[in-house]
């Protein structure tokens, strides 16, 4: 009988490629006989506790085929905050059910709670490798690279943006606030400026790495305005002043989930009381967060071979790991696969580097758009222009 089995849990906000991981590790632990069962937590780490098991072997290849270009999490998400105890208990689970191998799919949190179910089952004296499969359209985990559902993200934000600015464009009556999500880091918000790729992109992108300056951003406007009579502004949800408070006092939060009031419907007063022009505020929020029609081909590709790449390190008998990206040098695109240790991953945030920012703090340089463009995939179609 097979014993050697394998558990996979989803952690936080769902992607457009999470379910293309989820392939991944069906397809490589699949390839090994070892391996008996691959099952899934129905409903990320509390389904452990649960025991609320599926096993993804079982996935006709018909339907399995279907999962990268699933959106979100089939087999579920959480948020849940586990308690020492638990994680006592989630050892104990694991060896009822002969799980040899953990591998957790999810941003900083989850790789926080893999670590501690590593350093659970080393405590208990379990042979159990533990690793991580990277997730975050924040892009905010640390040592790799990027991580996979960003690409899709910033896909997504950079068509939005170039779609809002054509419609501003055309009819120059107003200045239009697009709010992009990122609590602490702006990755997708700077994403935005990819929409110039396609026709006209944002005219100013503010990013919480820098302090916001409510003057400084009212003299970035009306310059805007005088030169084209509009203007495209991408903020962070997670703007902050000098004294690093939110410049919209969050209107709930809990742990380390946050949400803000509306920064854009903000912003968007200020410039109608204070420079009495049009404004007008949008918050595309979590539809480009899994949304599958704006997928990356590149992030679809990553996130399986991540899947694979943390089946192959458990089998080989790692643990305690996340698997990451190294880019190659050079002009080529190519990164390689990178097992790095989980200490050095858990809840650190790896937030934009001041070298993609401009001088100005209100927009992207060009070094930023040269190290996004090949995750984005295929290359925008660009709008018309008359010549």
């Amino acid at each position: 009988m097979k014993e050697q089995n394998l558990l996979l849990v989803h952690g936080g906000a769902p992607t457009a490629v999470m379910n293309a991981s989820v392939y991944g590790v069906i397809k490589e632990a699949g390839q090994h006989g070892e391996i008996g069962h691959v099952y899934a937590a129905i409903g990320g780490s509390g389904a452990i506790l649960k025991e609320r098991f599926r096993d993804l072997l079982q996935i006709p290849e018909e339907k399995r085929r279907l999962l990268p270009v699933t959106p979100a999490s089939v087999i579920g998400s959480s948020r849940d905050q586990l308690e020492p105890e638990d994680y006592k208990m989630i050892a104990r689970i694991l060896g009822k059910y002969k799980i040899r191998y953990v591998l957790f799919n999810g941003g900083n949190g989850s790789m926080d709670t893999c670590g501690k179910i590593y350093h659970a089952c080393r405590d208990e004296g379990l042979e159990i490798c533990v690793g991580g499969i990277p997730k975050t359209i924040d892009n905010d985990l640390a040592v790799t690279d990027h991580a996979p559902g960003y690409p899709s993200a910033a896909r997504y934000i950079a068509s939005t943006t170039a779609n809002i600015a054509e419609d501003v464009h055309a009819l120059p009556i107003h200045v239009s606030v697009v709010e992009a999500m990122g609590r602490n880091a702006g990755w997708i918000t700077a994403a935005s400026v990819l929409a110039r790729d396609k026709g006209y992109g944002p005219d100013l992108v503010y990013l919480p790495e820098r302090p916001f300056h409510e003057e400084e951003f009212l003299e970035d406007v009306q310059k805007c305005i005088d030169r084209n009579r509009c203007a495209v502004v991408v903020c962070s949800e997670g703007l902050r002043g000098d004294d690093g408070e939110p410049i919209v006092k969050p209107i709930y939060q809990t742990g380390r989930s946050v949400y803000y009031g509306d920064v854009s419907a903000h912003l968007a007063e200020l410039v109608i009381r204070r420079l009495g022009y049009k404004a007008r505020s949008e918050k595309p929020g979590i539809a480009g967060r899994a949304g599958i029609e704006y997928q990356s081909c590149v992030d679809r590709e990553e996130a399986i071979l991540a899947g694979q790449e943390a089946v192959r390190a458990v089998l080989q008998g790692d643990t305690g790991f996340m698997i990451g990206f190294r880019r190659a040098p050079g002009e080529r695109y190519h990164v390689d696969p990178i097992r790095i240790p989980i200490e050095d991953v858990m809840m650190y945030e790896n937030k934009v580097p001041e070298r993609f920012i401009n001088a100005r703090g209100n927009g992207m340089n060009e070094a930023f758009c040269k190290w996004l463009s090949p995750l984005l995939g295929e290359p925008f179609e660009p709008f018309f222009r008359f010549d």
